[in-house]
């Protein structure tokens, strides 16, 4: 078993994504042979006792909701799902008609495997910790007491392609999420560790190793393992589907936990009992959870409330487009410290009739050195799919100095402040020939896009900006990037 584990995991690291699909259709031509063949011998050993009717107990039609509901919701949860979409996008084909047809083949392979276990009858019960008889091993009993040449074998065949075809997507899909994340990630832990061990699904492997040892240890049925799909993880997948769908955002991780642990004590209670309507009602519960965004998908949660315009005596807030708008053809920019720094160069265009540059313009450039700022430590920030704003609550700003056409001049620009709400950046602008311009401060806000209402400071603002906090703050790193002198200055 670890031999065919680590098989799967060098397809799944070795073969990109479009390879594995071609093995894959090899071995679903020999997965289902091998399952055909299994069956057949099996049902022609007639030793084999039947399933009677009456050993259905109210488990199992209790368990017909629950299972329902983790078809359907399951592979929302299913990251390999996920990577197969993005790639079948990718090549300009339809997703819906590939997992139509994904999804006819994978019910026809869930038939071979109750026609399977049909023949197989019930075998020898195995009782689990909670005393209750598990039939999850009648196959391999019946393949194994089974005269007949082959039928071994076959069976063999059916659960080694079945199980490998499952690992080496797992690596694949798990490996192209965490690079993914790790590639993004601003934590201070990559700079002492390689991203390629943190992103590697080796750990998640060995977690589930793990946890299939405590199981085995404690004498879990599988039952046990598959009960998060169908009661703790229902709300967050099904708030999953209604964002895919259209509906705004509104999933609360932890009240979602606590519904869905509810509803694993209401589906454990049905399951030992037995009581098929604990069972029936348990995946129910989960989906209380995701109701709101249920009811917005439906039409059925209102329209959201309209932001009250600013009065006309007081400034409207800009929402800030994080975008780099380069027309200096010298500019230049990067970190010094906790300073961030922008070289740029006035030109007639920057100035007055007067000849010395028009006082917005100095505004226009702290701005600039803003975006640039943002921009650097948050680059994959899309306004398409953003959940907040970022607004300018102030704008305060000293003049000392003016400055000149081609007069070389510096914008610096870092996180002075914050509370929960509020960032408050400090500025300075500085000339290579007559010293210091002007320095100020604004303070910033953070909105959701739906109703704009206030937000404590996002947490992809937090991670964005991590080595730049103010050493005071709570959110400062351990470390301060580079000087300027070394890499950290791009042109």
């Amino acid at each position: 078993m670890i031999a065919l584990v680590l098989v799967a995991c060098s397809i799944g690291h070795a073969i990109p994504l479009r390879s594995i699909k071609v093995l894959h259709g090899v071995a679903l031509i020999v997965g289902v042979c091998a399952g055909i063949v299994a069956l057949v011998r099996l049902a022609s050993d007639f030793s084999s006792p039947g399933v009677p009717l009456s050993s259905f107990d109210e488990r199992f039609y209790g368990l017909a909701l629950p299972s329902l509901v983790g078809f359907l919701l399951g592979p929302w949860m299913d990251v390999q799902q996920w990577q197969r979409a993005v790639e079948i996008q990718r090549a300009g084909a339809s997703v819906r008609m590939a997992y139509a047809s994904g999804a006819i083949i994978f019910v026809g392979l869930l038939t071979i495997n109750a026609l399977l276990a049909s023949a197989a009858g019930l075998g020898e019960p195995v009782l689990s910790f909670d005393g209750l008889p598990g039939a999850y091993a009648a196959v391999a009993q019946a393949t194994a007491r089974n005269p007949l040449a082959g039928v071994t074998v076959a069976f063999l065949i059916w659960t080694a392609v079945a199980a490998a075809t499952t690992i080496d997507s797992f690596y694949c899909a798990t490996r192209w999420l965490m690079t993914a994340i790790t590639t993004r990630s601003n934590s201070p832990l990559l700079a002492f560790v390689p991203a390629s061990l943190v992103s590697s699904p080796i750990w998640i492997l060995l977690a589930a190793f793990t946890t299939a040892v405590v199981a085995n240890q404690l004498n879990l049925s599988l039952m046990y393992l598959m009960v998060p799909f169908a009661t703790i993880l229902v709300g967050g997948a099904a708030c999953l589907v209604c964002e895919t769908l259209g509906a705004s955002r509104r999933y609360d991780p932890v009240l979602s936990y606590m519904i869905g642990l509810a509803s694993c004590l209401v589906f454990l209670s049905g399951y030992i009992e037995p009581n098929w309507a604990y069972l029936a009602i348990a995946p129910l519960i989960g989906l209380i959870g995701a109701l709101p965004m249920m009811a917005d998908l439906l039409g059925l949660g209102g329209k959201p409330a309209t932001p009250v315009p600013a009065p006309a005596d007081e400034p409207t807030a800009k929402t800030v487009v994080v975008s780099v708008a380069r027309d200096e053809a010298v500019a230049s920019h990067g970190f010094d410290g906790q300073w961030f720094v922008l070289n740029l160069t006035p030109t007639y265009d920057d100035t007055n009739s007067v000849g010395n540059v028009y006082f917005a313009n100095y505004v226009r450039w702290v701005g600039k050195a803003r975006e640039l700022f943002f921009n650097t430590c948050m680059p994959d920030f899309d306004l398409k799919s953003t959940e907040f704003y970022v607004l300018t609550k102030s704008f305060q700003h000293d003049f000392r100095r003016e400055a000149a056409e081609f007069e070389p001049i510096t914008v610096r620009i870092r996180i002075a402040s914050h509370n929960r709400k509020f960032v408050t950046l400090a500025h300075e602008i500085h000339s290579g020939l007559n010293g210091l311009l002007g320095r100020g401060e604004q303070s910033l806000m953070f909105v959701d896009t739906v109703q704009y209402r206030p937000l404590d400071i996002p947490r992809t603002i937090i991670e964005g900006f991590l080595p730049y906090w103010p050493k005071s703050s709570p959110h400062a790193a351990s470390s301060v990037p580079s000087p300027l002198g070394a890499t950290s200055l791009s042109v």
